[in-house]
């Protein structure tokens, strides 16, 4: 799911090639939901056919838009995509809706022995990610699992890369420009506290409510 949080596609494309950067295979045609709560009052237009473009030049298939305003689904409509309403109203008429259970990561890992310069990038798909070596500045990790770095992290760090909130990234010298596990994210602009800062620590995501936050914990020898 993709839930906007502004009109504005050009900041849209910005910000997925700043989050996602050059990795060519990081989606593979995977259908998207497009969420407009948040936008579903904003008076200005919107261009689904220019989303579209956009979500498809990163292999993402956009076909079902949700909880936008009237003018908004028409307009979604119009661009060949369908609304979500009409896939909740089918669930509501079953006597008893089974949740859906999230995809978890297969067993294994893809371990990388060599340290990582700046550009290089590592995409673990379906599957954890150990990193026996640095991680310099300037490199990325991915993983659709867990992330475990056995030396410096300092560059960029995504663990449950396609929603599996239960991810998390351990690193025995955590200092990151960005983690990010199942789409929330925090970069070095907003300051690690001291007891994780250069230290060994693992990174969790906690939800409560509505609230999603990265939870940062030192990890000591016992």
């Amino acid at each position: 799911m993709l839930k906007l949080k502004s009109t504005d596609l050009d900041a849209l494309g910005a910000e997925l090639q700043t989050y996602y950067g050059d990795v060519a295979d990081f989606f593979d045609n995977d259908p998207i939901v497009v969420d407009l709560t948040e936008v579903a009052a904003d008076a200005g237009s919107f261009d689904f056919e220019q989303l579209k473009a956009l979500l498809r030049a990163r292999k993402l298939h956009p076909l079902v838009v949700r909880a936008g305003s009237e003018a908004q689904m028409a307009a979604a409509a119009a661009a060949g995509l369908l609304p979500a309403r009409d896939l909740v109203e089918r669930q509501q008429t079953t006597a008893t809706v089974e949740p859906a259970t999230p995809e978890l990561p297969p067993p294994g890992a893809l371990v990388v022995d060599m340290p990582l310069r700046s550009g290089q990038q590592i995409y673990a798909r379906g599957r954890d990610l150990v990193l026996r070596a640095m991680v310099n500045a300037g490199a990325e990790v991915i993983a659709d699992g867990h992330i475990h770095v056995y030396a410096p992290l300092r560059g960029r760090a995504i663990a449950g890369a396609r929603g599996w909130t239960d991810a998390r990234i351990f690193a025995l010298d955590m200092e990151p420009e960005l983690v990010s596990i199942a789409g929330v994210y925090r970069t070095s602009e907003e300051p690690l506290p001291d007891s994780v800062w250069h230290r060994t620590a693992v990174v969790s995501l906690e939800s409560s409510g509505d609230q999603d936050q990265l939870v940062f914990e030192p990890l000591s020898a016992r």
